[in-house]
């Protein structure tokens, strides 16, 4: 809107400023015709009043007159930056006048135009210079021509000389401060087209670059939600899943064992069902149905009493500090993060005990997992890859770096494995 308002207000101020130039050169154009007709005509009434004149010589030079400003002026307009020619035109045309207005004071008319002709065509000081000129020739016609200067009247012409370049000096100055200012509007306003034309293109660039970042943001916001899912389907589906075998597979074994197959049957429905909701509750983007129904410390108390029961191994949750309500972000980041640790030691550590400690210090909370398994090389696992795809520590470390925290994790062969989580402790409520 504001771009449109500019170009509305430049192409107003240009077509005002194009109007009052053609309007201008038309009438400079033109004003020495009538003058000088004017100052032919009359002479050649005064017949009329028994007033002498001397016609001959009045239309000799007033025909030299015209064909001198006819042909400088109007036929050879490409002449008109030429300084010394001008000046050459202009002293042709004062002292052709200068004959005239002595001939007939008549001519006193067209004097003036020795004015225009001084700001048109002369530079600097020489347009004063042509401004007195021109002022000494009017003030013959206005003393009554030659015939007005005599013995005793002598000093009328000199003074009315001088209080007519006096006063043609002040009107020529307001006028070249006139035309200063208008270049400077000129220049004003081509700055003002300038200006508005990088101002074009700037929002035309600043358009594009919006429309590239509504692209990227798009992307980026696609992105996010496939490894959004893609996470919360390994925390949850890919997790339960794999339990869900794991129990199946313990039931088929023991077929011998009633009891026990049927305790690994109906471990298997359970976890089946709690997969389900939670796929249910990924689906909606919806937080972890443990977090929905106790705190954290109790929610990963319950996830590590579960997984002790399924898999046979003891699991202890130890919490730390003041155990208050965080972020939503924070909770379900620590949560999926004990989730995936247990789920790495069932895999992989052949543990027989894991501890789990949950600290709530000032500005940190820490989610440390250790257990007494086999171990194994964080550099080589890291390199090769992990046996379920890449979502193991990978996705660990892609949750706690979205909220600006940290994993490290410390293993050997043989010495088990300590896995340390850290978060900043934002409070619930917050924007994260």
């Amino acid at each position: 809107m504001r771009s449109l308002q500019v170009v509305s207000v430049e192409a107003e101020l240009r077509e005002e400023f194009s109007r009052w130039e053609r309007r201008e050169t038309a009438i400079l154009k033109v004003l020495p015709y009538p003058l000088l007709a004017v100052s032919v005509v009359l002479p050649l009434l005064q017949p009329l009043w028994n007033a002498e004149v001397q016609l001959p010589a009045v239309l000799g030079l007033s025909a030299l007159l015209t064909a001198w400003v006819v042909w400088f002026h109007t036929f050879h307009p490409e002449s008109h930056r030429n300084a010394p020619l001008m000046g050459l035109y202009y002293t042709g045309l004062v002292v052709l006048t200068a004959f005239l207005v002595l001939l007939t004071p008549w001519f006193g008319f067209f004097a003036f135009i020795g004015y225009v002709h001084a700001f048109q065509y002369l530079k600097g000081r020489w347009r004063y210079v042509g401004v007195a000129v021109t002022s000494a020739v009017s003030a013959v016609s206005y003393v009554g021509g030659a015939d007005g200067i005599t013995a005793d009247q002598w000093w009328k012409w000199p003074a009315v000389s001088v209080l007519t370049t006096v006063m043609a000096t002040v009107a020529f100055h307001a006028d070249v401060m006139s035309d200063r200012r208008n270049h400077r509007q000129k220049r004003a306003l081509v700055e003002l087209h300038k200006t508005n034309a990088e101002l074009e293109n700037a929002l035309a660039e600043n358009a594009g670059l919006h429309a590239q970042l509504l692209a990227q943001a798009r992307e980026a916001g696609v992105l996010a939600e496939r490894q959004r899912m893609a996470r919360e389907i390994h925390d949850t589906l890919a997790q339960g899943l794999a339990g869900i075998l794991t129990q199946l597979q313990a039931a088929e074994q023991a077929t011998d064992e009633p009891a026990v197959s049927r305790r690994h049957v109906a471990n298997a429905m359970d976890l089946a069902r709690d997969s389900l909701t939670e796929a249910r509750r990924t689906v909606h983007a919806v937080g972890p149905s443990a977090l929905a129904q106790a705190r954290l410390p109790d929610a990963i108390g319950d996830v590590a009493e579960r997984w002790s029961k399924l898999n046979r191994v003891e699991a202890v949750l130890t919490t730390t500090g003041d155990a208050r309500p965080m972020h939503t972000d924070v909770e379900v980041t620590l949560l999926r993060t004990a989730q995936e640790a247990l789920t790495n030691v069932a895999k992989h550590a052949g543990a027989n005990r894991v501890s789990l400690t949950l600290s709530y210090m000032e500005d940190l909370v820490t989610l440390d997992v250790l257990d007494d398994g086999v171990g194994f090389r964080p550099g080589a696992e890291r390199a090769g890859g992990s046996e379920d795809g890449g979502f193991g520590l990978a996705g660990m470390r892609q949750r706690v770096q979205l909220l600006a925290g940290r994993l490290d994790v410390e293993s050997e062969p043989g010495g088990g494995t300590a896995i340390t989580v850290t978060v900043p402790a934002i409070p619930a409520g917050s924007e994260s």
